[in-house]
């Protein structure tokens, strides 16, 4: 049961990646009321992707394990080597997004980690 007291917070993802489906139940489980933004569907901004890196940071944005990395050629995994170069092909490809990201009230998180959610669900 969602509260209509509790603010939204956006779900960034993959609808089949398992670290997202599990943020995705917690959050639900809990009644927390939230959006979901499918990546490689609806795509991501850049002036989210630079918010994002000014309150993380833009190497903690790339996901380097998965295939889409492994896919990439040695020029486009060589302008990773910059803030600018990396948050662009991020943009481009957004499954080389580190996920989930979630845009709390208070700011953005990435993966999950049911502690670090139980502490920004109560606003700590």
């Amino acid at each position: 049961m969602v509260r209509a007291s509790q603010p939204a917070v956006v779900v960034y993802g993959m609808p089949n990646c398992d670290t997202v489906r599990k943020a995705r139940a917690w959050l639900d489980e809990r009644g927390v009321a939230v959006r979901f933004h499918d990546v490689r569907r609806d795509g991501l901004a850049p002036e989210l992707l630079d918010r994002w890196a000014a309150a993380l940071t833009p190497e903690a944005l790339l996901n380097r394990k998965g295939s889409t990395w492994r896919a990439l050629s040695e020029e486009e995994r060589a302008a990773a080597g910059t803030a600018a170069g990396l948050l662009t092909l991020i943009a481009r490809q957004p499954t080389l997004l580190r996920r989930p990201v979630v845009e709390w009230p208070d700011g953005p998180t990435i993966g999950f980690d049911p502690e670090e959610f139980a502490e920004r669900q109560l606003g700590r």
